[in-house]
């Protein structure tokens, strides 16, 4: 057990830090090839914050372990709505949310949350049912890249230090580690589960899905200590869409997930649309989160940690 959990905090370790140096890799790339504003916060936030997430999926599918996969990815989202939110704020005092994109982008990630639990009604997330998520997610990306406005601001908040080959080396070594330490996590948490007793899709859940989330909520902060207000939600928001969606529809692909017991699931289905829900609205409704909405982010992921540690005791 000591020796799993040892394989397991180290690959949670090294996939946070690969992940940084990819994402931040691709950040100065983007910046340095003159990206839009926007081109910039979708690729070096949603998808660098993504690619942990679609590896230790498509290597827990291919192991024949795909709820574990479904596991991580709940409870990644439910991080990401809200302690990252409330962390942003709070470091920000508010979140100002002026951009028709991310308010839009809002209620697709509240949709994008829903729809696998639609489909996981009859107690599978078929083959077919991952290609319904893979069409809804390229709908999603081919709504933001219509947008013509999106494109209309060059990013400048920057200092490139490095070279073009240098970031393209970091990020293919980044792409290495984030490979090997999904392989930890994965064998790490199939031995812990079954010595603590714990389904595999609870303990992503609760345990994986803290791992992966961690990447992007420093992403997050990194932005809302240099004032990128409305790229902090466009990330976070990109990040939540693009796992629910894509990461989550190609692990159906390669192999379907089947809930035996979906009662395990309920009280993190339930604050995953609760959360998404309250986000939307206070994005809404005040085209802000403030720091009174925060709190109360804040304490939706506390209740969900004290509903999990209930159902787990």
């Amino acid at each position: 057990m000591f020796f799993n959990v040892v394989i397991f905090l180290f690959s949670c370790f090294l996939i946070i830090f690969a992940s940084r140096i990819i994402i931040d890799a691709l950040y100065r790339l983007a910046c340095r090839l003159c990206w839009k504003e926007f081109i910039v916060a979708f690729f070096a936030a949603s998808v660098g914050a993504v690619i942990p997430e679609l590896f230790i999926g498509v290597r827990a599918a291919l192991k024949g372990v795909p709820e574990l996969a479904l596991g991580s990815i709940i409870g990644q989202n439910i991080i990401l709505f809200t302690l990252s939110v409330a962390i942003c704020t709070f470091i920000l005092k508010e979140i100002v949310v002026e951009s028709r994109t991310v308010r839009a982008g809002a209620a697709f990630s509240l949709f994008a949350v829903t729809l696998p639990f639609i489909l996981l009604w009859d107690g599978v997330l078929s083959r077919i049912d991952g290609v319904i998520l893979i069409a809804a997610c390229f709908f999603y990306i081919y709504w933001l890249f219509s947008e013509k406005d999106h494109f209309l601001k060059k990013y400048e908040g920057v200092s490139l230090k490095s070279s073009v080959p240098k970031d393209i080396l970091t990020v293919f070594f980044g792409f290495l580690f984030v490979v090997l330490s999904a392989e930890g996590i994965i064998y790490s948490a199939q031995n812990m589960s079954i010595h603590l007793g714990i389904p595999l899709a609870i303990f992503g859940i609760f345990v994986v899905g803290m791992g992966v989330a961690l990447p992007e909520t420093f992403f997050s902060v990194a932005l809302a200590s240099r004032g990128h207000s409305w790229m902090i939600l466009g990330g976070l928001l990109g990040a939540i869409s693009l796992s629910a969606t894509l990461v989550l529809g190609i692990v159906a692909v390669i192999s379907p997930i089947e809930v035996v017991d979906f009662s395990s699931l309920r009280v993190a289905q339930f604050f995953l649309i609760s959360a998404g829900f309250f986000l939307f609205l206070f994005v809404r409704t005040n085209n802000k989160i403030t720091k009174k909405e925060a709190f109360f982010l804040l304490g939706v992921y506390l209740l969900f940690l004290l509903f999990e540690f209930i159902i787990l005791a």
